[in-house]
């Protein structure tokens, strides 16, 4: 192609006239294309640029005229990039592909390049046409939807697609090397309580911390990720034994059982590890995450914030636990209010002075069409994990006034029920609608029943949870405080709960006569609460020696199988 059409020469001076009608036209597109042009001879030396090529190299014509094409290399390529793009120009007379270049200034940006070659009438190359576009912005662009199919967007962690990818890739290289792995599950403990108190936005913050502390607990080579939720997956490939897995655990729970400080609390969440390792417990990813998965909820099992390694009795009880739960699931969704598979049981409480029958316990049972009885021990653990708690709880409350309003029909008006609340439905905000509404269904007054929250769920959250039970009180409820003792309470915050009963945990009576420290503990928190203005009620009486002694101690009402196991409501 003639040096006379490069933008050397500007179109302006051209008499575009005396040019035929398609040598104008050609020029005029070589000069207004946005896709920056470069033409070459023989030689490979340019002969031509147009103006898009200035813009988007900085170069201008006088410095490119002349010279190589390789002034725009940035190094990058490898030398057989270049040969196979030379002998795909001779053979074919074209080549196109995406290729790292270098600006004026020193910069570096990918292009998308197309290579013409140009051949006079006896097939000799006469000049080489390059026509390139900065791909930069298209190429971040499908960067950052490839990082987002394979990383998680709030920890920027791998995502459960990644973890899976090098997972395997990691059991194919420990198999050829006869190498262990290990495969840590982890699930941070009440989690979501800080969700359902505070918000996922403070949630959210708590587990970009975890993402980081995680992180700085392992080596280069492990993974991190998250599968979603608050669980996390660490891999450690190549490893000697168990005994580095159980090192890194236990940095793990060090590193997380710290607090969390966002948005001025103090937050923890506390991590359950669940540990599989390659090849003893499985040789694939699917059984591997399983297996470990089987062994954190061990962990919880044993009391949370610790690790468990995964052994085969685990796969038998999570299937337990999983039917379970299923079964738990199908029972609260047929609640009806005259068919159901709950049902109560009440357990007497006994004014100490008098030997009189003052109160009523109700007691959550389920009799299961599959499980046969069930220990509340069993499924009250489970709902309170799953949210079942909250119809259950709901349905309790009901069926308990129901059931009064039976009581008041035989005579008994003097007789008070206590219900047990769930930290969730406390924190509900239909609680006291609720209330309302089961006490006006069955012509109730609020001193009818009584309602007790354990000792830990009265200290989450204390300020809401303190403007819940003073509106409860307010209504004239009576309110309790349920295991004193075995929670983290705080006495400057216990005196402003407008709590009347506090209950001594059946654990600190099961050997107050033989047992210093509980016989202490049940006269300390007798004296603490008489000095509050409160009433002293002691659970798990089962002995004529226990009631002597809290009876000396100025307990004021005792509960238990000494005077009766919690029966059903005809009993």
């Amino acid at each position: 192609m003639p040096q006379a059409v490069g933008s050397s020469i500007p179109s302006k001076t051209v008499s575009v006239g005396g040019l035929p009608p398609t040598v104008t036209v050609l020029l005029r597109a070589f000069e207004q294309s946005r896709e920056a042009i470069l033409i070459t001879d023989a030689e490979n030396l340019i002969v031509a640029v147009n103006p898009a090529f200035t813009e988007m190299t900085g170069y201008d014509v006088a410095e490119t005229l002349g010279k190589d094409p390789k002034i725009l290399s940035s190094g990058h390529a490898e030398p057989d990039f270049f040969v196979q793009m030379w002998q795909s120009l001779a053979q074919d007379s074209f080549w196109q592909g995406e290729i790292w270049d270098k600006r004026k200034d020193g910069s570096t940006y990918p292009k998308w390049l197309s290579i013409s070659v140009i051949r006079d009438e006896t097939g000799a190359v006469q000049n080489y046409v390059a026509n390139f576009n900065d791909i930069s912005s298209s190429k971040e662009a499908a960067d950052r939807l490839a990082h987002l199919a394979y990383h998680d967007p709030l920890t920027q962690l791998p995502n459960r697609l990644s973890f899976e990818a090098q997972l395997t890739q990691s059991l194919r290289i420990c198999e050829r090397e006869g190498r262990q792995l290990a495969l840590m599950v982890i699930d941070l403990d009440n989690f979501k309580n800080i969700n359902d108190t505070l918000g996922h936005h403070i949630g959210d913050e708590v587990l970009k911390k975890v993402a980081l502390r995680l992180r700085d607990c392992i080596r280069a080579s492990d993974l991190v990720a998250r599968l979603g939720g608050d669980e996390f997956v660490v891999v450690l490939p190549e490893i000697d034994g168990p005994m580095v897995a159980a090192r890194v655990a236990n940095k793990i729970q060090q590193s997380l059982a710290d607090s969390y400080m966002v948005a001025g609390y103090a937050l923890y969440a506390t991590p359950s590890i669940g540990i599989s390792l390659f090849p003893s417990d499985g040789q694939d990813t699917a059984t591997l995450l399983r297996n470990a998965d089987s062994a954190m909820y061990h962990a919880k099992s044993a009391g949370r914030n610790n690790h468990q390694f995964y052994a085969s009795r685990m796969n038998e009880a999570a299937g337990d636990r999983l039917r379970l739960e299923s079964a738990l699931r199908v029972a609260v969704a047929a609640i009806s209010p005259t068919d159901s598979e709950f049902l109560l049981h009440f357990q007497p409480q006994i004014e100490a002075s008098t030997g009189r029958i003052i109160g009523l316990e109700a007691l959550l049972r389920w009799n299961s069409p599959v499980f046969g009885s069930v220990s509340p021990l069993r499924f009250i653990g489970i709902a309170e994990e799953t949210g079942l708690i909250q119809p259950l709880g709901d349905w309790v409350i009901w069926e308990t006034c129901r059931q009064i309003r039976e009581l008041k029909s035989h005579g008994f008006d003097d007789i008070r029920v206590a219900i047990n609340i769930s930290a969730q439905q406390l924190r509900h905000e239909n609680l006291l609608l609720l209330v309302r509404g089961a006490l006006a269904c069955y012509d109730l007054q609020p001193g009818d029943i009584e309602l007790e929250v354990t000792e830990s769920t009265a200290m989450q959250n204390t300020e809401v949870t303190l403007g819940i039970l003073d509106q409860l009180a307010d209504m004239g409820i009576l309110l309790a405080i349920d295991d004193f003792g075995t929670g983290y309470s705080s006495l400057a915050y216990l005196k402003h709960l407008p709590i009347k009963h506090l209950k001594i945990d059946r654990s600190f009576v099961t050997d107050i006569e033989t047992d210093a420290n509980d016989a202490a503990i049940c006269a300390a928190t007798i004296a603490l609460g008489h000095n509050l203005g409160l009433k002293l009620v002691a659970e798990g009486v089962e002995t004529e020696q226990q009631r002597e002694f809290l009876c000396r101690l100025g307990c004021d009402v005792l509960q238990g199988y000494l005077y009766s196991k919690p029966l059903p409501f005809d009993e």
